[in-house]
């Protein structure tokens, strides 16, 4: 008998649980928001927005305006300087340092001992509970789970408190039974030094019995090639032949899959995308078949979505949860057992489902390129730089892209920079497909390139093998979850990487 067949059942009463997804979500969001405020009431931020006193949606949502980041960092700043009951319940000790910007200038957001709890192990919990009902025969347990992390870092000077990616925080504070059936040893795991860790990670690594990946993509291939440079072998199956199933995270996965398939050719192999921030532990995709993930309705985060068209407004709509409609663009917006209250993450979703709700990633609020009206997210960029990579054989490292406002013949266009580890047969034909197919499946950049009249077709700038690790590094963000800006409405980092290039 299989060690997974002894650890399936204890799955099984999770998986009813996650059936409540399709009838009582609603329910479950509300006695998620009581819980929060109950819990909150007596902190600062409670009693200045006079939590006790909050019966209903209605009542929390006058209860303060929404919050962006800069709208909390002094409340943050004194919980990091050890300050007790201030946005949560008593001292909160780990601040992730957040990914979701490449600015010089960093965010930290908060991570309780109740939000590792009940949001972002949970989270892994259900990914494993999901992925064993629709695979009953893995052997995920009889193997190692090969786990990307960052690093971390002392917290000002306040005792047993440290600032660092949320891999790290989530590595250092795991059950350390679960110690016994991940790879690499801990140590190798926090290292800082992306370049030295993967090889290390690699080493380590080989010499296991690995069932299973977690990480981001990008970051993962990276150390799959390392394993392949350092055995001599052809593919992962021949380095791992018990291995199926990757959970990934961090950047769309649609530019990276022909690639997986190649290094990994086994029909046993599954994959399956998370949604895991430095802010909450939001999605987990349960069916292999649907791109979609479900939205985790029960864990310690209440939501709230604004309307893309309503974000620019001094008093835009909000809605929760049974407000929202299939189809639509939504900034989300979160109230978190770290304390994070109506917090707007900066990331864009979109409903495919409202029984269970069921959604995809769109892009970032700040990452989008419409100089000219043509309104491109990243949601459009993953399917365009997909069907390119399909139809041209290439395979895609990074990207990002910019507008080019005029140039010296008065056109205007957009530029990519791309950098493959396989380059296309043909890279005139690879642009004009993702040109092609961006028009497709955007209505707005259509109009804006038809006739060439507003937008000339889009521009492709090869990038030198590793630049955009270079750039990484000269900001300090090689490694870990840190992710390249894909898409960006003005030119500041496409120009600084152009200078590396």
């Amino acid at each position: 008998m299989s060690i997974t067949s002894i650890i399936q059942p204890l799955f099984a009463s999770r998986r009813k649980e996650l059936n409540k997804y399709q009838t009582q979500a609603e329910q479950l969001q509300m006695q998620v928001l009581k819980r929060l405020v109950k819990k909150a009431e007596n902190t600062e931020w409670g009693k200045l927005h006079c939590f006790s006193n909050i019966k209903s949606y209605e009542d929390f949502a006058h209860s303060s305006k929404i919050n962006t980041y800069e709208e909390l960092k002094h409340f943050i700043d004194r919980m990091r300087q050890g300050e007790k009951d201030v946005l949560w319940p008593g001292m909160v000790r780990w601040y992730a340092k957040s990914s979701g910007t490449t600015n010089d200038k960093s965010k930290f957001i908060p991570v309780s001992k109740d939000a590792l709890k009940d949001t972002h192990y949970s989270g892994g919990r259900d990914a494993v509970a999901w992925y064993l009902g629709n695979n009953p025969k893995s052997r995920i347990f009889d193997g190692k789970a090969l786990i990307l992390g960052g690093s971390h870092a002392p917290n000002y000077n306040t005792k047993n408190s440290l600032v660092g990616d949320l891999s790290a925080i989530l590595i250092e504070n795991i059950n350390p039974l679960v110690n016994l059936i991940r790879v690499p040893k801990k140590s190798t795991a926090l290292l800082s030094d992306f370049e030295i860790k993967r090889e290390r990670i690699a080493r380590e690594a080989i010499r296991q019995n690995v069932s299973n990946l977690s990480g981001v993509p990008s970051w993962m291939l990276s150390v799959m090639n390392c394993v392949l440079d350092i055995t001599g072998k052809n593919n992962l199956v021949e380095v791992w032949p018990n291995l199926e199933m990757f959970f990934h995270g961090g950047v769309a996965f649609g530019p990276y899959r022909e690639q997986y398939k190649r290094l990994i050719p086994s029909n046993n192999m599954h994959y399956m995308e998370t949604y895991n921030a430095s802010e909450g532990f939001f999605g987990v995709q349960s069916e292999p078949t649907d791109v979609a993930m479900n939205l985790m309705v029960d864990y310690g985060v209440f939501y709230e979505f604004i309307p893309m068209d309503e974000l620019d407004s001094s008093n835009p709509m909000v809605v929760p949860l049974w407000g929202v409609e299939v189809s639509k663009n939504y900034a989300m917006v979160i109230s978190t057992s770290s304390g994070l209250w109506r917090y707007m993450i900066g990331d864009t979703i979109r409903f495919t489902s409202t029984n269970p709700y069921k959604f995809i990633i769109t892009g970032r609020t700040k990452f989008f390129i419409n100089a000219f009206g043509e309104e491109l997210i990243v949601d459009n960029a993953s399917k365009g730089l997909a069907e390119a990579c399909k139809q041209t054989g290439a395979e895609l490292l990074e990207y990002t892209a910019a507008p080019v406002f005029m140039d010296g013949d008065g056109k205007c266009r957009h530029q990519w920079l791309i950098e493959f580890s396989k380059m296309p047969d043909d890279v005139e034909c690879f642009a004009e497909i993702l040109d092609k197919t961006l028009q497709e499946v955007n209505s707005d950049y259509e109009a804006k390139r038809y006739k060439d009249i507003t937008l000339q077709r889009l521009e492709l700038t090869i990038a030198r093998k590793g630049l955009f690790n270079e750039w990484l590094a000269s900001k300090g963000k090689l490694g870990g979850q840190h992710k390249v800006p894909r898409l960006s409405n003005n030119r500041v980092y496409i120009d600084e990487m152009l200078q590396l290039n």
